[in-house]
């Protein structure tokens, strides 16, 4: 299985930003523990980072055919992004939703996700962990969405 690990805006700076929220590990931190969780679960695993919509959605399509599932964390862009939704229905890639903090506790406008209602599931405040379950979730193929 080929999983394709999509971060978005600000998630290179982790070990930087609001280390309350983030804590101290950084990007470079996130993908050594993918990549031994991919290992660990027998799946391949190719990572892209950007702050810029256009090429996450770019990422996306170029993804096309090449991919078995996605884990994405779009950050930012997960309240304001119509055209990621869009990217990843014209797609058709299993795709679950990630997110280092738990955003439901955060401020209102971060209980909008535009993505969540593609997305197989959700998994949200469980830090780099939260990276490994759902890519379990993509390789049970499971559809947990709204649990």
């Amino acid at each position: 299985m080929r999983i394709l690990i999509i971060n978005g805006p600000n998630i290179n700076m982790l070990g930087i930003r609001e280390r309350d929220i983030y804590g101290t590990q950084t990007y470079d931190d996130l993908v050594d523990f993918c990549k031994d969780a991919a290992k660990e679960l027998g799946v391949e695993v190719t990572f892209f980072q950007s702050n810029h919509e256009g090429a996450i959605v770019d990422a996306i399509q170029d993804a096309y055919g090449k991919f078995d599932g996605f884990v994405i964390n779009p950050a930012a862009y997960t309240h304001t992004s119509v055209a990621i939704l869009d990217a990843l229905k014209a797609v058709s890639v299993p795709t679950v939703e990630v997110h280092l903090s738990d955003v439901s506790t955060r401020d209102d406008f971060r209980q909008i996700s535009y993505i969540r209602s593609y997305c197989v599931a959700t998994v949200m405040g469980k830090g780099f962990e939260g990276y490994k379950e759902a890519m379990k979730i993509l390789i049970d193929g499971k559809d947990t969405h709204g649990e």
